[in-house]
């Protein structure tokens, strides 16, 4: 059976350049469960999302290695674009609970816990360029996420993020780890990740951490 894939590219810098890539099959159901995995896979895509209902906003996120409980570029990037094909929900449900999303200053919001997060290994470094010189994780650490101050009074950091334990080598935008270090350090930041990423976030009510980003569609092509 023929499905459509859309492909998106999710905290897309101001430029609207670089971004974390996603695929996103509106009609999950068009996939089998048992094959979603080898799909995944194939596609290669940090992360990709098989939409089970449209109304609902039930859907199920997948590395090419795993499931993911939650997700930061995947809520972003499918509320963005059910809201963009005709089907905007107030929330998105997945395993880890609900995720309110909305739209405000031109940016794509989510709303997660960090107790959401799976394992990532939080590191300050000195400056943005000992974040930028790295070539890889410490030895043995799949999930490691170096920061440093680029500007403190500003809130902005400079992050990367080696996760090869999820089946990626180096990650460009993370929205996991952007609501962990929030969570962590207390205060709203403008993250600048990867090679030209941005993902803006603020402390949310009880506990919780708001993440936004931009978003752009590059194109939807025929799967199956």
């Amino acid at each position: 059976m023929t499905t459509e894939l859309h492909v998106l590219r999710v905290f897309v810098g101001p430029d609207g350049a670089y971004g974390n890539p996603l695929g996103v099959f509106l009609d999950g159901s068009a996939i089998a469960p048992d094959r979603r995995q080898a799909v995944a896979t194939e596609l290669g895509f940090s992360e990709t999302v098989f939409v089970d209902d449209r109304a609902t906003g039930r859907i199920q996120i997948l590395t090419p290695d795993g499931e993911m409980a939650f997700a930061g570029h995947p809520t972003v990037g499918t509320a963005w674009l059910l809201a963009e094909t005709g089907s905007p929900v107030p929330a998105l449900q997945i395993p880890a609970g609900e995720v309110p999303t909305w739209v405000e200053d031109g940016r794509r919001w989510v709303r997660a816990r960090p107790g959401w997060i799976h394992r990532i290994t939080v590191a300050e470094l000195a400056t943005p360029a000992d974040v930028d010189a790295l070539t890889g994780p410490p030895s043995g650490d799949d999930s490691y996420y170096p920061w440093a101050w680029q500007d403190r009074s500003a809130g902005a950091i400079r992050s990367r993020y080696f996760a090869s334990g999820f089946g990626i080598t180096e990650d460009e935008a993370t929205g996991a780890a952007a609501v962990l270090i929030t969570g962590q350090l207390g205060v709203p930041l403008e993250i600048h990740q990867g090679r030209g990423s941005r993902l803006t976030t603020r402390l949310g009510p009880d506990g919780t951490v708001d993440l936004g980003g931009r978003v752009v569609l590059d194109g939807v092509r025929s799967f199956g």
